[in-house]
Protein backbone atom coordinates (compact mmCIF):
# COMPACT_ATOMS: atom_id res chain seq x y z
CA UNK A 1 0.00 0.00 0.00
CA UNK A 2 1.25 3.46 -0.92
CA UNK A 3 0.78 5.58 2.20
CA UNK A 4 2.09 8.84 0.78
CA UNK A 5 -0.15 11.75 1.68
CA UNK A 6 0.83 13.80 -1.33
CA UNK A 7 1.16 13.22 -5.06
CA UNK A 8 2.35 15.22 -8.02
CA UNK A 9 0.19 14.37 -11.03
CA UNK A 10 0.76 15.09 -14.72
CA UNK A 11 -2.70 15.16 -16.31
CA UNK A 12 -3.48 15.02 -20.02
CA UNK A 13 -7.01 15.91 -21.08
CA UNK A 14 -7.27 18.21 -18.08
CA UNK A 15 -9.71 20.60 -19.79
CA UNK A 16 -12.22 17.89 -20.72
CA UNK A 17 -15.28 16.88 -18.71
CA UNK A 18 -13.61 14.04 -16.79
CA UNK A 19 -10.27 15.85 -16.57
CA UNK A 20 -11.87 18.93 -15.00
CA UNK A 21 -13.60 16.82 -12.35
CA UNK A 22 -10.45 14.85 -11.55
CA UNK A 23 -8.23 17.91 -11.39
CA UNK A 24 -10.61 19.52 -8.88
CA UNK A 25 -10.78 16.31 -6.86
CA UNK A 26 -7.00 15.83 -6.83
CA UNK A 27 -6.38 19.42 -5.77
CA UNK A 28 -8.93 19.07 -2.97
CA UNK A 29 -6.76 16.23 -1.69
CA UNK A 30 -3.80 18.60 -1.64
CA UNK A 31 -2.17 16.89 -4.63
CA UNK A 32 -0.38 19.07 -7.16
CA UNK A 33 -1.57 18.82 -10.78
CA UNK A 34 0.37 19.71 -13.92
CA UNK A 35 -2.17 19.96 -16.76
CA UNK A 36 -0.91 18.96 -20.20
CA UNK A 37 -2.59 20.46 -23.25
CA UNK A 38 -2.54 19.92 -26.98
CA UNK A 39 0.49 22.14 -27.58
CA UNK A 40 2.57 20.20 -25.07
CA UNK A 41 2.41 17.14 -27.31
CA UNK A 42 4.17 19.03 -30.08
CA UNK A 43 7.24 19.17 -27.83
CA UNK A 44 10.16 16.78 -27.95
CA UNK A 45 10.13 13.94 -25.44
CA UNK A 46 12.83 15.74 -23.44
CA UNK A 47 10.82 18.99 -23.31
CA UNK A 48 7.64 17.19 -22.31
CA UNK A 49 9.53 15.29 -19.61
CA UNK A 50 10.80 18.59 -18.25
CA UNK A 51 7.26 20.01 -18.12
CA UNK A 52 6.04 16.88 -16.29
CA UNK A 53 8.67 17.70 -13.68
CA UNK A 54 8.71 15.45 -10.65
CA UNK A 55 5.30 13.85 -11.30
CA UNK A 56 5.00 10.52 -9.53
CA UNK A 57 1.70 9.75 -11.31
CA UNK A 58 0.71 10.28 -14.95
CA UNK A 59 -3.03 10.32 -15.67
CA UNK A 60 -3.81 10.11 -19.38
CA UNK A 61 -7.31 11.19 -20.43
CA UNK A 62 -6.60 12.78 -23.80
CA UNK A 63 -8.92 11.97 -26.69
CA UNK A 64 -11.27 13.75 -29.10
CA UNK A 65 -15.02 13.15 -28.50
CA UNK A 66 -16.29 9.84 -29.92
CA UNK A 67 -19.86 11.02 -30.57
CA UNK A 68 -19.45 12.90 -33.84
CA UNK A 69 -19.67 12.31 -37.57
CA UNK A 70 -16.89 9.91 -38.50
CA UNK A 71 -15.34 11.21 -41.67
CA UNK A 72 -11.98 9.75 -42.64
CA UNK A 73 -10.39 12.95 -41.34
CA UNK A 74 -12.22 12.71 -38.00
CA UNK A 75 -11.26 9.04 -37.59
CA UNK A 76 -7.64 10.17 -37.90
CA UNK A 77 -8.30 12.83 -35.24
CA UNK A 78 -9.82 10.20 -32.94
CA UNK A 79 -6.82 7.93 -33.48
CA UNK A 80 -4.06 10.53 -33.19
CA UNK A 81 -5.58 12.20 -30.12
CA UNK A 82 -5.38 8.89 -28.29
CA UNK A 83 -2.52 6.85 -29.68
CA UNK A 84 -0.06 9.64 -30.51
CA UNK A 85 -0.63 11.42 -27.20
CA UNK A 86 -0.21 8.20 -25.22
CA UNK A 87 2.95 7.38 -27.15
CA UNK A 88 4.34 10.86 -26.42
CA UNK A 89 3.60 10.50 -22.71
CA UNK A 90 5.31 7.12 -22.47
CA UNK A 91 8.34 8.39 -24.36
CA UNK A 92 8.51 11.41 -22.02
CA UNK A 93 8.36 9.10 -18.99
CA UNK A 94 11.48 7.38 -20.32
CA UNK A 95 13.30 10.75 -20.32
CA UNK A 96 12.33 11.79 -16.80
CA UNK A 97 15.11 11.84 -14.21
CA UNK A 98 12.89 9.92 -11.81
CA UNK A 99 10.29 7.82 -13.57
CA UNK A 100 6.68 8.04 -12.35
CA UNK A 101 5.50 5.34 -9.98
CA UNK A 102 2.22 4.94 -11.87
CA UNK A 103 0.82 5.50 -15.37
CA UNK A 104 -2.99 5.48 -15.46
CA UNK A 105 -4.50 5.58 -18.93
CA UNK A 106 -8.09 5.74 -20.11
CA UNK A 107 -9.61 3.33 -22.60
CA UNK A 108 -13.24 2.48 -23.36
CA UNK A 109 -15.75 -0.35 -23.41
CA UNK A 110 -15.67 0.02 -27.19
CA UNK A 111 -12.80 -2.47 -26.84
CA UNK A 112 -15.53 -5.13 -26.62
CA UNK A 113 -17.86 -6.39 -29.33
CA UNK A 114 -21.55 -5.51 -29.07
CA UNK A 115 -23.45 -7.65 -26.59
CA UNK A 116 -22.11 -9.24 -23.44
CA UNK A 117 -22.02 -9.42 -20.52
CA UNK A 118 -18.23 -9.17 -20.62
CA UNK A 119 -15.54 -9.09 -17.95
CA UNK A 120 -11.85 -8.24 -18.23
CA UNK A 121 -11.02 -11.92 -18.70
CA UNK A 122 -14.10 -13.28 -20.49
CA UNK A 123 -15.07 -11.27 -23.54
CA UNK A 124 -15.09 -10.90 -27.30
CA UNK A 125 -13.05 -8.10 -28.85
CA UNK A 126 -14.63 -5.68 -31.30
CA UNK A 127 -13.12 -6.07 -34.77
CA UNK A 128 -14.26 -2.67 -36.07
CA UNK A 129 -12.80 0.81 -35.82
CA UNK A 130 -13.74 1.36 -32.16
CA UNK A 131 -12.22 -1.93 -31.11
CA UNK A 132 -8.97 -1.31 -32.97
CA UNK A 133 -8.83 2.21 -31.56
CA UNK A 134 -9.11 0.96 -27.97
CA UNK A 135 -6.71 -1.93 -28.53
CA UNK A 136 -4.01 0.29 -30.05
CA UNK A 137 -4.57 2.90 -27.32
CA UNK A 138 -4.03 0.31 -24.63
CA UNK A 139 -1.04 -1.13 -26.47
CA UNK A 140 0.77 2.21 -26.32
CA UNK A 141 -0.06 2.69 -22.63
CA UNK A 142 1.22 -0.76 -21.69
CA UNK A 143 4.66 0.12 -23.02
CA UNK A 144 5.10 1.98 -19.72
CA UNK A 145 5.22 -1.44 -18.05
CA UNK A 146 8.49 -2.22 -19.83
CA UNK A 147 10.09 0.62 -17.84
CA UNK A 148 8.93 -0.84 -14.54
CA UNK A 149 6.14 1.72 -14.19
CA UNK A 150 2.96 0.40 -12.56
CA UNK A 151 0.37 0.70 -15.31
CA UNK A 152 -3.41 0.82 -14.90
CA UNK A 153 -5.88 1.02 -17.78
CA UNK A 154 -9.50 1.92 -17.14
CA UNK A 155 -12.05 0.90 -19.77
CA UNK A 156 -14.71 3.59 -19.33
CA UNK A 157 -18.40 3.13 -19.72
CA UNK A 158 -20.39 6.29 -20.52
CA UNK A 159 -19.55 8.80 -17.78
CA UNK A 160 -22.58 10.49 -16.21
CA UNK A 161 -22.19 13.67 -14.18
CA UNK A 162 -23.27 17.27 -13.83
CA UNK A 163 -22.18 19.93 -16.26
CA UNK A 164 -20.90 18.06 -19.27
CA UNK A 165 -20.21 14.80 -21.02
CA UNK A 166 -22.80 12.62 -22.71
CA UNK A 167 -25.60 13.61 -20.34
CA UNK A 168 -25.27 17.29 -21.24
CA UNK A 169 -25.79 16.41 -24.92
CA UNK A 170 -28.97 14.50 -24.10
CA UNK A 171 -30.66 17.15 -21.98
CA UNK A 172 -31.92 19.62 -24.59
CA UNK A 173 -33.96 17.18 -26.71
CA UNK A 174 -35.36 15.52 -23.58
CA UNK A 175 -36.36 18.85 -22.02
CA UNK A 176 -38.17 19.69 -25.26
CA UNK A 177 -40.06 16.40 -25.07
CA UNK A 178 -38.11 15.03 -28.03
CA UNK A 179 -36.22 12.31 -26.17
CA UNK A 180 -36.77 8.74 -27.27
CA UNK A 181 -35.28 5.30 -27.50
CA UNK A 182 -32.81 4.49 -30.25
CA UNK A 183 -33.86 1.62 -32.48
CA UNK A 184 -35.67 -0.95 -30.37
CA UNK A 185 -33.91 0.25 -27.20
CA UNK A 186 -32.56 -3.19 -26.29
CA UNK A 187 -28.86 -2.37 -26.75
CA UNK A 188 -26.88 -2.51 -23.49
CA UNK A 189 -25.76 0.76 -21.91
CA UNK A 190 -22.77 0.51 -19.56
CA UNK A 191 -22.18 3.63 -17.51
CA UNK A 192 -20.31 5.06 -14.53
CA UNK A 193 -21.18 7.99 -12.28
CA UNK A 194 -18.43 10.62 -12.17
CA UNK A 195 -18.14 10.30 -8.38
CA UNK A 196 -17.47 6.57 -8.63
CA UNK A 197 -14.93 7.31 -11.35
CA UNK A 198 -13.19 9.81 -9.04
CA UNK A 199 -13.16 7.26 -6.24
CA UNK A 200 -11.62 4.63 -8.54
CA UNK A 201 -8.81 6.97 -9.61
CA UNK A 202 -8.04 8.00 -6.05
CA UNK A 203 -8.00 4.35 -5.01
CA UNK A 204 -5.54 3.16 -7.66
CA UNK A 205 -3.29 6.19 -7.21
CA UNK A 206 -2.92 5.54 -3.48
CA UNK A 207 -2.83 1.72 -3.60
CA UNK A 208 0.15 0.34 -5.49
CA UNK A 209 -1.32 -3.18 -5.56
CA UNK A 210 -3.64 -2.16 -8.41
CA UNK A 211 -2.30 -2.79 -11.90
CA UNK A 212 -3.50 -3.93 -15.32
CA UNK A 213 -6.93 -3.63 -16.92
CA UNK A 214 -10.08 -2.59 -15.04
CA UNK A 215 -13.57 -2.08 -16.41
CA UNK A 216 -14.81 1.23 -15.05
CA UNK A 217 -18.56 0.69 -15.24
CA UNK A 218 -21.30 0.27 -12.70
CA UNK A 219 -21.98 -3.41 -11.85
CA UNK A 220 -25.50 -3.13 -13.28
CA UNK A 221 -25.67 -2.08 -16.93
CA UNK A 222 -29.01 -0.82 -18.21
CA UNK A 223 -30.34 -0.64 -21.77
CA UNK A 224 -30.92 2.32 -24.05
CA UNK A 225 -34.63 2.02 -23.21
CA UNK A 226 -33.84 1.93 -19.49
CA UNK A 227 -31.67 5.04 -19.76
CA UNK A 228 -34.29 6.87 -21.84
CA UNK A 229 -37.14 6.11 -19.46
CA UNK A 230 -35.04 7.00 -16.39
CA UNK A 231 -33.96 10.31 -17.90
CA UNK A 232 -37.51 11.16 -18.96
CA UNK A 233 -38.73 10.38 -15.45
CA UNK A 234 -35.98 12.49 -13.84
CA UNK A 235 -36.90 15.45 -16.06
CA UNK A 236 -40.66 14.88 -15.95
CA UNK A 237 -40.80 14.74 -19.75
CA UNK A 238 -42.37 12.21 -22.15
CA UNK A 239 -40.19 9.67 -23.98
CA UNK A 240 -42.62 8.47 -26.61
CA UNK A 241 -40.47 9.01 -29.68
CA UNK A 242 -38.36 6.37 -31.36
CA UNK A 243 -35.20 7.32 -33.24
CA UNK A 244 -34.66 4.92 -36.17
CA UNK A 245 -31.10 3.74 -36.76
CA UNK A 246 -31.09 5.11 -40.31
CA UNK A 247 -31.65 8.63 -38.95
CA UNK A 248 -28.55 8.27 -36.79
CA UNK A 249 -26.56 7.10 -39.79
CA UNK A 250 -27.64 10.17 -41.75
CA UNK A 251 -26.37 12.37 -38.90
CA UNK A 252 -23.26 10.52 -37.71
CA UNK A 253 -22.30 8.14 -40.52
CA UNK A 254 -20.30 5.20 -39.16
CA UNK A 255 -20.19 7.03 -35.83
CA UNK A 256 -23.85 6.07 -35.33
CA UNK A 257 -22.73 2.69 -34.01
CA UNK A 258 -21.71 4.36 -30.75
CA UNK A 259 -25.39 5.11 -30.14
CA UNK A 260 -27.10 2.22 -31.92
CA UNK A 261 -25.12 -0.66 -30.37
CA UNK A 262 -23.64 -1.29 -26.95
CA UNK A 263 -21.87 -3.59 -24.55
CA UNK A 264 -22.90 -5.00 -21.18
CA UNK A 265 -19.69 -4.76 -19.15
CA UNK A 266 -19.06 -5.95 -15.60
CA UNK A 267 -16.28 -4.42 -13.42
CA UNK A 268 -15.24 -7.85 -12.16
CA UNK A 269 -11.69 -6.95 -11.12
CA UNK A 270 -12.78 -3.92 -9.08
CA UNK A 271 -15.51 -5.95 -7.39
CA UNK A 272 -13.01 -8.68 -6.55
CA UNK A 273 -10.92 -6.05 -4.77
CA UNK A 274 -13.91 -4.99 -2.69
CA UNK A 275 -14.34 -1.66 -4.46
CA UNK A 276 -17.74 -0.19 -3.60
CA UNK A 277 -19.87 1.85 -6.00
CA UNK A 278 -22.01 4.68 -4.65
CA UNK A 279 -24.25 4.69 -7.73
CA UNK A 280 -25.49 1.41 -9.19
CA UNK A 281 -29.08 2.39 -10.06
CA UNK A 282 -29.57 4.51 -13.20
CA UNK A 283 -32.55 6.42 -11.77
CA UNK A 284 -30.65 7.36 -8.60
CA UNK A 285 -27.60 8.33 -10.64
CA UNK A 286 -29.58 10.60 -12.96
CA UNK A 287 -31.45 12.24 -10.07
CA UNK A 288 -28.11 13.09 -8.50
CA UNK A 289 -26.71 14.44 -11.77
CA UNK A 290 -29.75 16.66 -12.32
CA UNK A 291 -30.29 17.86 -8.76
Amino acid sequence: MNTRSSHSIALSGASGFVGTWLRTSFEQHGWSVQPLGRNDFQMSAEELAEKMGDADVVVNLAGAPIISRWTDEYKKTLYDSRIKVTKALVEACAKMQTKPAAFISASAVGYYAAGGPYTETKHKKDSGFLGRLAQDWEGEARKAETMGIRTVIFRFGVVLGRGGGALQQMLTPFRLGLGGIIGDGSQPFSWIHIRDLEHAYETVIDDETYSGIYNLTTPEATTNKGLTEALGKALGRPTLLQVPNFVLRLRFGDGAQVLSSGQAVIPERLLERGFTFQFTDIEKALRDCLS
